[in-house]
Parts: C-alpha cells; sequence; structure tokens
C-alpha cells in the first residue's frame, strides 16, 4: 500500500446520520485506517469542560491543544484517541461533552489547527477513509471520493440514543433529539467550514438502510476507481 498514489475517501454528514460505523467499516473493507475527525473536535471539548476553557475562547484552546497535543493510536481498532497523552475515547460520547462540541467546533483557531492535523494524517496514509463534516470540502477537496450522508431526523435520534445506551449513559430521547437540533444549526451556520455537502458528492440516505447495506454501495462506488 505504500508504493500507491494518495487516495483519500471522504464521508460527511451530520450527527445520527451513521458517519462513523460506515467509515470504520470501510476502512476495514479496504484494509486501512479510518480517521474519525469528529472525535478530534470532541477531545477538545472535552479539554474546554475538564480544563474550565470557554468553548467559545478559540485562542485558548488552540494554544492548550499545541500544548497537551492530540494524537490517535492507530494499534486499536478503531483507533483511540488520546489529549495529552490520556485516552478520552469514552468520555468524547458524553452528553455534557457533546453539548458544547459546535461550538468549539465554530472556532476559527482550533479548525486551523485541526485541519491542518487532518492534512498531515492524511499524508501520512497513502490510502485513507475520514468522515466528519468538512472533509470533502474543506480538508481534502480533491479526494478521490466524497461521499455525503443523510437520515431523517427520528431515525437519528434513535441511533444517538442506542448509541449511548450502550455504551452506559442514561439519556432521554428528548435530550438527544435537543443535542442533535442544536448541533445542526451551528454546524451549518458557521462561517468557518460549515456543514455542506461537497460539490460531487455522492448522496446517501442512510434513513431505511442497514450499515452493511451502506456500506456495500460505498465499497462498490470506491473499488470502481481504486487504483490495483
Amino acid at each position: 500500500m505504500t508504493s500507491m498514489p494518495r487516495f483519500v475517501v471522504t464521508i460527511d454528514g451530520a450527527a445520527g446520520t451513521g458517519k462513523t460505523s460506515v467509515a470504520q467499516e470501510l476502512a476495514r473493507r479496504l484494509g486501512t485506517d479510518c480517521l474519525d475527525t469528529g472525535a478530534m473536535y470532541r477531545a477538545i471539548a472535552v479539554l474546554s469542560v475538564d480544563h474550565g476553557i470557554a468553548p467559545d475562547d478559540g485562542v485558548a484552546l488552540a494554544q492548550s491543544i499545541q500544548v497537551l497535543g492530540i494524537r490517535f493510536d492507530w494499534n486499536h481498532e478503531p483507533a483511540s484517541i488520546l489529549l495529552g497523552g490520556v485516552d478520552v475515547t469514552s468520555r468524547i460520547r458524553d452528553l455534557d461533552v457533546s453539548g458544547v462540541v459546535s461550538i468549539v467546533a465554530k472556532q476559527p483557531e482550533v479548525r486551523k489547527v485541526l485541519v491542518e492535523q487532518q492534512r498531515r494524517i492524511g499524508e501520512e496514509h497513502p490510502l485513507l477513509v475520514t468522515e466528519g463534516r468538512d472533509q470533502g470540502s474543506i480538508v481534502f477537496p480533491d479526494a478521490e471520493v466524497r461521499f455525503f450522508l443523510e437520515a431523517k431526523m427520528d431515525e437519528r435520534t434513535k441511533r444517538r440514543v442506542k448509541q449511548l445506551r450502550e455504551s452506559g449513559k442514561t439519556v432521554e430521547n428528548s435530550q438527544v433529539l435537543q443535542d442533535i437540533s442544536e448541533r445542526d444549526k451551528i454546524d451549518s451556520t458557521r462561517t468557518d467550514g460549515p456543514l455542506i455537502c461537497p460539490e460531487g458528492a455522492i448522496v446517501i440516505d442512510t434513513s431505511n438502510k442497514t450499515m452493511m447495506e451502506v456500506v456495500d454501495s460505498m465499497e462498490q462506488s470506491v473499488r470502481a476507481v481504486l487504483p490495483t
């Protein structure tokens, strides 16, 4: 794989559309790593909550990121994320973190640091599946294959509630619905890297599809253009 030219697959979409699950499965089938960029922003949200830094203080957050450092441990599948050397993979899914992550993610100073890190990771991986909200539009606009996932709000809420409860969290549907709605509004209206469907992206509505059905379709599209 190291001898092949760089080949990037981007998967964008709002919360609860199934990005993370399908990205991890697609990466597994292709035999490469999956970059969960949302985990990076969530790690900074942990930094905000746990270290008492205002989520809208982009300068302070960016400075703290540079000091502590965020990195992935690719030895795990899926990769775990470390903040200052501490594994925060479980912490990043807590509702108090979800409640500020979109505010954190709209700070230009934070986005600048993470976009640079994401592009660096892309350079280190000849074949990469990356998912988030701006991967095909901002970070890798020249990606060979770009996907944009959609889903109905009730389905998105149901999926996120299931995910949280399976991880041991106690949540109500109304809490999660409000959280997703607020994040949608912030993500789609921010001036720096808003959530949009990238030009030329393959749009998939995942509402009535299983994860495997979605991945089957994506894999077919990728392998049609993937160098052998």
